[in-house]
């Protein structure tokens, strides 16, 4: 039998495949918003089953703390304080005391390496993350607001604002969580720090500015949820401020953005080792 190559045959010649001449291009880059929106998704179905018990536990908490403070205060500006701060007190448990847990267990169990070979921006994973567990916070942070009204005997006219400090204030304290618990060396110490952070919240959310020492105030200042508590107390006067109640809402705002920022870089950093 004999061979014939196959180049003499008619139109019989052999496809040779060439080799590309250069690179081969990549795909788009993958755009934030869709990735958030996956992202957003994904944690909310993630989370759903594990979280809501959490949420009971935040939400009698803070109408437990109401009730209490009930038999200490008895009206005008510090219920009015003390009905916002039981309010907030329900986003500053998730935001802080259980994002800081989430993510100081995924950077622990190597869970940040999935998220890594995702193509999906670092910025998308914490804000996807932030938004999910604040989403959460709404209907508590509703019913204890609407509690703490009829208990203190305060109008339910602006309770609307809340729609505004809950992420407001929850992208602020968020951003907190997640860069404690991405920057903690330990999952215990990402713990430690977002219950140190809802303890913060709460005493110096919570209890009447009048009757704390001038140092404490200070303290207060410097925790953002404080302006979506005073942001909050502003609407039940009569006539409310509504340059103040956007001035403190808009403090909550930057420091959201810087939180989140802060986030994005601990979870590149933490991303990559």
């Amino acid at each position: 039998m004999s061979v014939v190559p196959a180049e003499v045959l008619p139109g019989g010649s052999r496809a040779v495949p060439k080799t590309a001449s250069g690179p081969a291009e990549l795909g788009p880059r993958a755009r934030l918003w869709p990735s958030l929106a996956a992202v957003y998704r994904a944690q909310l179905s993630r989370a759903r089953v594990a979280r809501i018990p959490l949420l009971f536990v935040a939400t009698f908490q803070s109408i437990g703390i109401a009730v209490m403070m009930r038999g200490v205060v008895e009206g005008g500006d510090e219920a009015q304080s003390v009905v916002a701060g039981s309010s907030v007190l329900v986003v500053a448990y998730v935001a802080l005391n259980l994002l800081s847990q989430y993510f100081g267990q995924l950077r622990a169990s190597g869970g940040l390496d999935h998220y890594a070979t995702l193509p999906v921006p670092p910025a998308a994973v914490v804000l996807g993350a932030a938004a999910a567990y604040a989403s959460f916070t709404v209907p508590g942070t509703l019913v204890t607001a609407v509690f703490g009204c009829v208990l203190f005997g305060l109008p339910l006219t602006n309770l609307w604002v809340l729609l505004a400090v809950i992420p407001l204030a929850g992208a602020a304290l968020a951003g907190l969580g997640a860069a404690c618990g991405l920057l903690a060396p330990r999952p215990e110490l990402a713990t430690l720090l977002g219950q140190l952070g809802m303890s913060a919240a709460l005493l110096l959310g919570v209890l009447p500015a009048g009757r704390m020492p001038e140092v404490i105030r200070l303290a207060r200042d410097l925790l953002p949820s404080t302006y979506g508590v005073e942001a909050y107390a502003r609407t039940f006067g009569p006539h409310p401020d509504w340059a103040l109640v956007l001035a403190d809402l808009g403090v909550c705002a930057g420091v959201g953005v810087v939180s989140l920022a802060v986030a994005t870089r601990a979870y590149r950093r933490a991303a990559v080792r």
